[in-house]
């Protein structure tokens, strides 16, 4: 399977260490979200990537080998800055940049217009880049990085400024790139769309990787807790087990174990009518707070 790799990478800015041994791999098929407060380091890893910095120390490889000039030239990259010419056609431009991705002419135009019909923006091919919304600039800035038909793709909030019908159309097409063995790596302060969207999710702060996993593995907690709702009753708390009221009727059950937990179900069933008894579990937003420093801006 291909695999984009980072390895160790570590990165300083005279006493500042922006990265500190950062280490991830993103397979083929899979949709990374890359997430951190601002200055966390996640621009600098997506630069050291694509080569436009160096890193002090580890690697970034492809399919087992280091990224070089030619696997750099099938990355697609969004970054968050706008990277286009205000002043140049939608439809000219992407037929420019494809065509320095190497592809003829007849194919960088049956790109362009793949895309921007794809993306919503096919009316708006003879406009300068300027003259658009931000949120289609957006969709053209990510046609710009899909139009040679990459084989990796890192996007730097690619959802910035897009409206929710916009939101919807770049997930399906990040999606349908990962289906077709792409592997996606994106940075986002969006975190319900990262978890709703993403296979795994790595959160940074100041430098380093601070978590790794897929959401159920970053969800899991030590301690079973579910949210209970009844009529006619009340629940019955046994050892190893906490009840705490959320409103009428509802209640929070901490327990120390599944089974304990299961107790409070069966006391709640022979006394009233249950209505809910759901998991608790945290959401990707509160693992973010849990792991970011009190210092560091919570965007």
């Amino acid at each position: 399977m291909t695999t984009l790799e980072i390895d160790g990478l570590t990165k300083s800015y005279g006493t500042v260490k922006a990265l500190q041994d950062v280490s991830f791999d993103v397979p083929g098929g899979e949709l990374f979200g890359f997430v951190g407060s601002n200055g966390a380091g996640k621009t600098t890893t997506m630069r050291i990537i694509l080569g436009v910095l160096r890193p002090d120390g580890g690697a970034v490889r492809w399919n087992g080998a280091p990224v070089d000039l030619a696997v750099r030239r099938r990355i697609g990259y969004m970054p968050e800055e706008r990277g286009l010419y205000p002043r140049m056609k939608v439809g000219e431009q992407l037929v420019y940049l494809a065509r320095l991705h190497g592809l003829s002419q007849a194919d960088a135009v049956a790109a362009m217009e793949q895309w921007t019909d794809t993306l919503g923006v096919a009316e708006r091919r003879g406009d300068e880049v300027e003259k658009l919304s931000l949120g289609n600039q957006q969709r053209v800035q990510l046609a710009s990085a899909l139009v040679h038909d990459p084989d990796i793709l890192v996007l730097d909030e690619p959802f910035s400024g897009l409206d929710p019908v916009a939101v919807g159309v770049m997930s399906d097409v990040l999606r349908a790139q990962a289906e077709r063995g792409v592997p996606v790596i994106f940075s986002s302060h969006q975190l319900e769309l990262v978890e709703r969207l993403c296979d795994r999710v790595g959160i940074v702060r100041s430098g380093r990787l601070v978590a790794n996993g897929t959401i159920d593995q970053l969800r899991a907690t030590d301690r079973a807790a579910w949210t209970l709702a009844m009529s006619g009753g009340e629940p019955q708390a046994p050892a190893g087990v906490t009840l705490t009221a959320d409103g009428p009727g509802r209640w929070r059950v901490d327990a120390e174990s599944a089974e304990v937990g299961q107790a409070v179900l069966a006391s709640a069933v022979a006394s009233g009518t249950v209505t809910e008894f759901t998991p608790v579990r945290p959401s990707l937003t509160d693992l973010f707070r849990d792991v970011v420093s009190e210092t560091e801006e919570v965007a």
